[in-house]
């Protein structure tokens, strides 16, 4: 198979991103503002991806084509938490853009792909969902905030396709090229799991090991984030949850489905390579599984809570361990049972 996309981390735990990919068309969009206020200004956006709400694989890119997708993978949703300055800035998210004008509230509900402005809508809902899942989870409120604080974002930084995250700033760049990254919700979400990561441990991703959960845990919030969205606001979700990045990967992976990464690839501790996106599907799994153990909110509010414990520089055993603590904390021994035998089953020495 072709090497997936990578994306880089601000600690120089690099890889390069691969993309050539699918995505377009514009006509009446389906509404979904579940849970809007009526005074909330509505923008145009994806449903996640449109490889997952329309189950089909055979979407490309199409050179930003605005009819390479059906219309009914864009939806009309609620921009929350704008600050009164008619552009996308507001309470967890400022967008701006290095190519093309600066997308306005005004025009939000009327771009489609073809428009760089559509990329930044895309990274003002997805960056402001993912913060207000983490909030629903009791982070701000009974327990520590998790990157509660504006998160400034660029689009197409580079004019390359790659995106990272940068702790120098602790801003998100999106890349273009092929599938443009901001197009992909799981990509938006993604880099934003860096930036958690970075509010909870600065600095967190000196080594190989922490990297790759580093990568791993932004693989994860991206497939659990979609889910919540898909359920909060009745879309329909036609891949597995475990692909990641169905949209941004039609282009470098060779078969359908098509994905960045996975989150079942069966991968132990033996597995390893060195490489943190490849090792990070060990840890991913590990996630996916604790999820399928005891649901997503329980499973979501003990990884992100031990998270806060995490070094730097941590080990796959010292993270396993601190995630097992805090299961045993937060919900008891058959919880901590639970999240352990997920980790021995990635072969994660000494857990």
């Amino acid at each position: 198979m072709p090497r997936r996309t990578a994306r880089r981390t601000p600690r120089g735990l690099l890889a390069t991103a691969i993309t050539t990919v699918a995505l377009a068309t514009v006509a009446a969009p389906a509404s979904a503002t579940a849970g809007a206020q009526a005074a909330d200004p509505q923008g145009r956006i994806f449903m996640v991806n449109p490889v997952q709400s329309s189950g089909d694989q055979t979407l490309t890119d199409a050179k930003d084509s605005a009819t390479a997708v059906p219309a009914s993978a864009y939806t009309l949703a609620a921009l929350r938490n704008l600050d009164a300055g008619g552009g996308l800035s507001g309470k967890w998210v400022s967008v701006r853009s290095n190519t093309g004008g600066a997308a306005s509230v005004a025009g939000a509900g009327a771009y489609d792909r073809r428009d760089d402005q559509f990329e930044q809508v895309m990274a003002y809902f997805w960056v402001n969902e993912a913060q207000e899942y983490l909030q629903s989870l009791g982070f701000g409120s009974e327990l520590p905030g998790a990157n509660d604080r504006q998160q400034p974002v660029r689009i197409d930084q580079w004019g390359a396709d790659n995106s990272f995250f940068t702790d120098k700033k602790a801003e998100i760049r999106f890349g273009k090229g092929g599938v443009d990254d901001a197009e992909d919700a799981e990509v938006i979400v993604h880099e934003y799991g860096h930036a958690v990561h970075n509010a909870q441990v600065p600095g967190f991703g000196t080594s190989e090991e922490a990297g790759s959960i580093g990568e791993a845990w932004g693989d994860y919030l991206a497939a659990s984030v979609g889910s919540y969205a898909d359920a909060k606001y009745g879309w329909p979700r036609k891949t597995d949850l475990a692909c990641v990045g169905d949209w941004d990967s039609v282009s470098y992976t060779a078969t359908a489905p098509h994905c960045l990464r996975r989150l079942d690839t069966g991968k132990t501790y033996a597995d390893k390579v060195g490489e943190v996106h490849a090792d990070g599907e060990i840890w991913s799994q590990a996630l996916f599984d604790i999820r399928g153990a005891l649901g997503a909110r329980t499973a979501d509010r003990v990884i992100v809570d031990a998270q806060f414990g995490f070094a730097p520089d941590t080990s796959f055993t010292d993270a396993a361990l601190k995630t097992v603590t805090t299961a045993q904390k937060m919900y008891g021994k058959s919880a901590a049972d639970a999240v352990r035998k997920a980790f021995q089953a990635r072969g994660i020495p000494g857990v």
